[in-house]
């Protein structure tokens, strides 16, 4: 009899599906819900959410390295870094005008009555957002925070911002030191890059686990009674991202040559892992060993991926002109059309950079909805359903980030074509994982 082998793309959505049921079923059990969340679901979550943490640093620097030093060209290297920042500003625009636009047709805010909806306590995200302020958070402060003062500390941060800028700087020294003294190290690099990607696969196997406490802690706590009176804005978002995606980035992908229905098919257990836990980080080791599989160079997905952390947040620039525009329907705020540009215009800096501050779609939020004059107590009246808008526009952030490896590949002539089209039959005649 042959033997059924369930595949970690449908582990982790019978985990999801099966996290949602006991979440529901917890929602309502007082004391006993608390109990068997901070006992047992909370730390099963935060156990999968610390060993992604655990690999990421060590698979970006050593990718990044091995790449560049492979190279050794610094023009190429430019080339690679001005086009990867154009295309990011690009898409990222097109999700703020799409989202400003979306919002503007539907009026999700209007004919709501605020006095049924619930508020949830947003002083944490208020004081990230002032501290930011009083440490003179701007565009030269961001670009300054690139470069570390301590690259160790910066790795035990988890700031990946700076970790890049260090790797492509010793990737370039290592590349210009004589063949007889290189070599060792750039096999080091090369050997840790394939270990940290081992250690990947032996992770992924407690994904359904990790899948299934991040979810139920999600819905036993916040339950679906929340959603109620903001449905429409949820279906906005939730349409938005999927237009956006098969839409947008559709026609991208076709510009490039690529089909944006085969990347998600690829993706499909990143995409389904990403939406559970609300982090994108949870498959940035996966998107750089897929997209090297399906013909990127190293060098590219080790400096795309983890860039476009910061800078290609397509889920979250959409999320963000929307709820600008619904908190301002809220009130009964028409902004102006000169209103409408400055919101775009103060998104696409606001939104760039500090993708490693907690709860940063608040935070940019906050940062932006004075700038139009829009209240920013009406954070408040979303802030409750903002977890389950997060695992959809985590999900675009992924395909996005994905996309633009292959997009850069393509522009920069480097993409492999032949390598690509047997992982396609690869995966999609079920062989590959």
């Amino acid at each position: 009899m042959k033997k059924i082998k369930i595949t970690l793309a449908w582990q982790i959505f019978i985990a999801l599906i099966s996290g949602v049921i006991v979440g529901a079923l917890l929602h309502n059990q007082g004391n006993i819900k608390d109990w068997i969340i901070c006992t047992f679901l909370s730390p099963a979550g935060e156990v999968f959410v610390r060993m992604i943490k655990m690999i990421v640093i060590p698979i970006v620097m050593a990718t990044l390295v091995t790449g560049i030093a492979g190279i050794g060209d610094v023009k190429k290297l430019g080339s690679i870094g001005f086009k990867t920042i154009v295309y990011f500003e690009i898409i990222t625009t097109l999700a703020i005008v799409l989202g400003v636009t979306f919002a503007n047709i539907f009026n999700p805010g209007k004919g709501i009555d605020m006095s049924i909806l619930s508020t949830t306590d947003i002083s944490m995200y208020t004081q990230t957002a002032s501290d930011l302020q009083s440490s003179g958070y701007n565009l030269i402060n961001t670009f300054l925070s690139l470069i570390p003062s301590n690259i160790i500390d910066s790795m035990a941060k988890g700031d990946i911002l700076p970790v890049i800028f260090f790797s492509i700087i010793f990737g370039l020294s290592l590349a210009i030191i004589p063949e007889s003294d290189k070599q060792p190290l750039l096999q080091i690099f090369s050997s840790t890059a394939e270990t940290m990607f081992k250690v990947t696969d032996i992770v992924m196997r407690y994904a359904p686990v990790g899948v299934f406490a991040l979810i139920s802690v999600t819905v036993a706590t916040f339950g679906f009674s929340s959603l109620v009176p903001l449905t429409k804005l949820v279906l906005l978002v939730y349409g938005a991202i999927i237009f956006f995606a098969l839409v947008v980035l559709g026609i991208v992908a076709r510009i490039c040559g690529l089909r944006i229905w085969t990347l998600i098919f690829i993706l499909k257990e990143e995409l389904i892992l990403s939406f559970s836990t609300a982090s994108s980080e949870s498959v940035l080791p996966r998107i750089i060993e897929k997209m090297e599989a399906y013909g990127a160079p190293s060098i590219i997905t080790g400096f795309v991926v983890p860039t476009g952390y910061s800078f290609n947040l397509d889920g979250s620039t959409l999320y963000q002109s929307i709820a600008a525009i619904f908190i301002a329907q809220l009130y009964g705020i028409e902004l102006s059309l000169t209103q409408e540009i400055i919101l775009v215009l103060t998104l696409m800096v606001t939104s760039k950079g500090i993708a490693g501050v907690p709860g940063v779609s608040f935070v940019v939020l906050l940062a932006t909805l004075g700038s139009v004059g829009i209240p920013l107590e009406g954070l408040a009246f979303i802030a409750g359903v903002d977890r389950i808008l997060d695992m959809a526009r985590t999900a675009l952030n992924v395909v996005g980030n994905a996309l633009a490896v292959l997009v850069i590949a393509k522009w920069e002539n480097q993409y492999n074509d032949v390598q690509a089209l047997s992982y396609e039959e690869e995966i999609l005649t079920n062989k590959g994982s």
